[in-house]
């Protein structure tokens, strides 16, 4: 049986911040209330993976290192008997990827945290290697591109080198695997995703950016490495991770395209030419309101999903989508209760009742886009209703191999 979460564990000082829309009071009795509903589903049997899976979502994630170690490797589905397993050792000399993955992970000084003595971090550095090559070795069929290390060092940083090994084997050829082609092809495929997302919110915007011939080409180090190269502040990233564990696996492109869609006014207030509106939108602002862009992205998969935007993307159909429709981990094998199911569904209908009350043609005039858009764009931050049918999704194409104990 797992060991649930501590209340220790709420004490560590990096942990995450107070989300927006509640004040510290409030929030340290719900940040209690989840260690305890987290420690509930992790105690369960089997793991109650949907309800961890909600817990990543909603507000404040995961919470701490402490619990990630034990839910990450969960919402991933990597059997126990993968974390027990020591690293082996990895040769480096004739490997072919040894020379860049060393000026990569040289580069990398900034991802770890400031004023980490330097021998601690070059021994850090020296395991961020050896999981790259570990992972590489183990997956012939995998490329390794720059930006995989920025991923890597996330998991290192927050699990350590064993548990960090076993779950980059796992997300590397599952959600990343389209990244890690022979070519850019499905990496390209996948930022195409962005701009049918703009337009489906905010036609304005979308004309705006096609008129500057701006491409997609500024998202593509935020896609590849989950945004973790661009984040100053790590528990942003860390908090980012426990979204995108627990979601679909092009979840990332749709929080890209809120991200954007937050910049409005910058956006359409910048001289419409291709450089000015890449270098505005390459440059991240550090204080966004993640909380609430989780949500929207969380709203904008349930109105906008994959399967609807792909015919307008291309026929294509890239190879971390199409292969996660092979697994079948779902409520058929981690079902939550039968009340719990019966308050989905009744949630999910009142969700699309809502949504139906919300339909506006967008050819009526600007103000009823302006409607539409903040219908879509849905401030609950709660993700209550969203944040159910994401879940239902993200575990109908969540990978599987062996169910836990």
């Amino acid at each position: 049986m797992e060991t649930p979460p501590s209340e220790e564990s709420v004490k560590k000082p990096r942990c995450v911040d107070v989300p927006w829309s509640v004040n510290e009071k409030d929030w340290d009795s719900r940040r209690r209330k989840k260690i305890s509903d987290i420690s509930q589903a992790l105690s369960a049997s089997p793991v109650d993976v949907a309800a961890l899976r909600r817990m990543a979502i909603s507000e404040g994630g995961l919470l701490t290192d402490e619990i990630r170690c034990q839910v990450w490797p969960r919402l991933l589905n990597v059997p126990p008997d993968n974390l027990k397993k020591e690293p082996e050792m990895v040769e480096r000399e004739n490997n072919k990827d040894y020379n860049q993955v060393l000026l990569d992970v040289q580069r990398s000084l900034r991802r770890f945290p400031p004023g980490m003595p330097d021998e601690q971090r070059e021994g850090l550095q020296e395991e961020l290697i050896n999981i790259i090559l570990r992972v590489l070795k183990h997956n012939p069929q995998l490329h390794y591109y720059q930006g995989y290390h920025d991923i890597v060092v996330t998991f290192l940083l927050v699990l350590g080198e064993r548990l960090a090994t076993a779950l980059m084997e796992k997300l590397s050829t599952h959600h990343l695997r389209d990244f890690m082609d022979p070519t850019m092809d499905n990496t390209k495929h996948i930022l195409n995703y962005l701009m049918p997302i703009i337009e489906k919110v905010n036609p304005e915007v979308h004309d705006f950016m096609q008129q500057a011939e701006v491409g997609t080409v500024f998202a593509l180090s935020w896609l590849i490495t989950w945004f973790g190269h661009v984040l100053s502040d790590f528990r942003h990233v860390v908090r980012l991770y426990d979204f995108f564990l627990a979601c679909h696996p092009l979840m990332p492109i749709y929080f890209a395209a809120v991200i954007v869609l937050y910049r409005e006014e910058e956006v359409l207030d910048c001289e419409c030419d291709m450089a000015m509106v890449h270098h505005l939108l390459s440059q991240i602002p550090q204080d966004l309101p993640y909380e609430m862009l989780i949500s929207q992205a969380g709203d904008l998969f349930v109105q906008f999903p994959p399967s609807e935007l792909a015919r307008e993307v291309s026929s294509h159909e890239s190879t971390a989508a199409s292969t996660f429709k092979d697994f079948d981990l779902a409520s058929t094998q981690q079902r939550p209760d039968s009340v719990l199911r019966r308050r989905r569904r009744q949630k999910q209908a009142a969700l699309e009742k809502q949504m139906a009350n919300s339909v506006v043609s967008v050819t009526q005039p600007s103000a009823a886009r302006r409607f539409v858009r903040l219908a879509v764009m849905g401030l609950t931050v709660a993700l209550g209703a969203a944040a159910l049918a994401v879940v239902n999704t993200a575990l109908e194409w969540a990978p599987k191999l062996d169910l836990f104990p």
